[in-house]
């Protein structure tokens, strides 16, 4: 598209600088300016009206422009619209919101503790982790396990447990006491003739050897999200989580789900720990936990964890940790809304309906030329593309075929997210049939017009 001097477009060309992009490219091409979102539906300035078929990022559960959520903010808003939880001081929101979160754990934990977003989560995590070992008289025990191709979040911490080469390049990550085990994605990974079981029981097979390599007294814990989103939407293979536990159990590591992209109902059931049978010691939470309508984020914690750390901050005297924003009480009658609503409406067992039409729907697209792979479960996809079905291969640029399918597929009117080269969907838990009837005949279009091109 062409900017035009001084519009919204150059503006934002002039004075911002955007996540995940490339600045340059940026300059000579300019955002798509998003002005309404009603439903599953997005509107740009220009009146172009999308599918957006990854509820922002993988986040908006209710949809887009939920007025129980902006009068849930403004009755707040009116009556405290900001108090901190430093120091003994509390108030009702974040009161209601840790019992809330407490009470709907799919495992026992003790409390919760509130952040902004998945990676002040994570990055808070570790420094908990850390905090518990030196309570615990085990100073030694500080490295923490994560996966490739897991994704963790950006902050300096956080981004060191992300195991995707981008987030590392010229950040000078990850920081030391990381490492990364193997990413569980069967059609990628497996070798010839291995069983899906064998592969799981090879993962946890390689788990098993880095423990053993760095010293089992030296690791606290071990990260994981039940399925893989920016890593490209893994689904685990069968087993997986079964033989990943017991390894983490035999040499005493906690287990840290992150939820922050399968959490409240995004894999058909309220958490994706469920869905996995995953028994954590902590949990990570954020996205659909507000819709992403404010930012608001949480980390459970169990009592294992929990009684060290209080011990802890009664020996030094405080527990010195915050943020200003934690716990905000806007954000957390938001969160208390949202999650009433995805209550009311029976949006869990929806995602689990609709998801299995939108895996059904996806994988018709397995005879496309240009498909290698169709994965997912509930409300969350990937299609991945190839040139060589047998090869498993793309472009010689990875990345480049995923690139040039999500922007024909942007220009019809459905936006998903490349990931490499597959193209992911997550879209909000409120999708109706017919959405995803259009989703998947608009990839299935897009697709052909891609393929005419190669």
């Amino acid at each position: 598209m062409t900017v035009q001097p001084n519009s919204i477009e150059a503006r934002d060309i002039a004075y911002h600088l955007h996540s995940y992009t490339n600045a340059r490219q940026h300059e000579a091409i300019g955002p798509i300016v998003m002005e309404k979102g009603e439903g599953v539906f997005v509107t740009d300035t220009d009146g172009n009206r999308y599918i957006e078929a990854m509820a922002g990022l993988w986040s908006v559960a209710v949809g887009f422009g939920e007025k129980r959520l902006v009068e849930a903010a403004s009755r707040q808003m009116a009556q405290l619209n900001y108090y901190h939880t430093f120091t003994h001081k509390s108030h009702g929101p974040a009161i209601e919101l840790a019992e809330r979160l407490v009470a709907m754990a799919p495992v026992p934990m003790s409390k919760a503790y509130f952040t902004n977003s998945g990676s002040e989560a994570n990055d808070t995590m570790i420094k908990l982790v850390r905090y518990r070992s030196n309570a615990l008289g085990q100073p030694q025990k500080k490295k923490i396990i994560s996966r490739i191709r897991g994704y963790h979040g950006v902050t300096l911490a956080s981004a060191s447990l992300t195991g995707l080469p981008n987030n590392h390049r010229a950040f000078d990550l990850p920081m030391e006491g990381i490492f990364h085990t193997t990413c569980p994605h069967y059609w990628r990974e497996g070798r010839d003739g291995e069983s899906e079981e064998a592969f799981a029981t090879r993962c946890a097979e390689d788990l098993e050897a880095l423990i053993q390599a760095e010293g089992p007294d030296t690791i606290a814990a071990f990260i994981g999200e039940p399925v893989m989103g920016a890593g490209g939407v893994v689904v685990p293979p069968a087993t997986y989580w079964e033989k990943i536990q017991a390894v983490l159990k035999r040499h005493d590591i906690l287990l840290v789900a992150d939820e922050v992209i399968c959490g409240f109902g995004r894999t058909g059931e309220m958490f994706g720990c469920q869905t996995y049978n995953i028994e954590p010691d902590i949990m990570t939470l954020s996205k659909a936990l507000s819709s992403s309508y404010l930012p608001i984020s949480a980390l459970l914690i169990n009592d294992r964890v929990y009684q060290p750390v209080a011990d802890q901050s009664s020996e030094i005297g405080t527990f010195g940790h915050g943020y200003t924003a934690s716990g905000h009480p806007v954000a957390a009658a938001v969160a208390l809304e949202n999650l009433d609503i995805i209550e009311e409406r029976g949006l869990v067992g929806r995602a689990r309906e609709m998801g299995e039409l939108l895996q059904a729907g996806l994988r018709t697209l397995e005879d496309h030329p240009l498909v290698g792979e169709v994965r997912g479960v509930g409300l969350i996809a990937a299609v991945e593309l190839v040139t060589d079905k047998a090869a498993k291969t793309a472009l010689e640029k990875p990345g480049a075929l995923g690139a040039q399918a999500f922007a024909i597929l942007q220009k019809n009117g459905v936006i998903s997210r490349p990931i490499g080269d597959s193209l992911a969907y997550c879209p909000p838990l409120i999708i109706e049939k017919a959405h995803i009837d259009l989703i998947v005949e608009t990839t299935r279009k897009s697709l052909d017009e891609l393929h005419a091109t190669l």
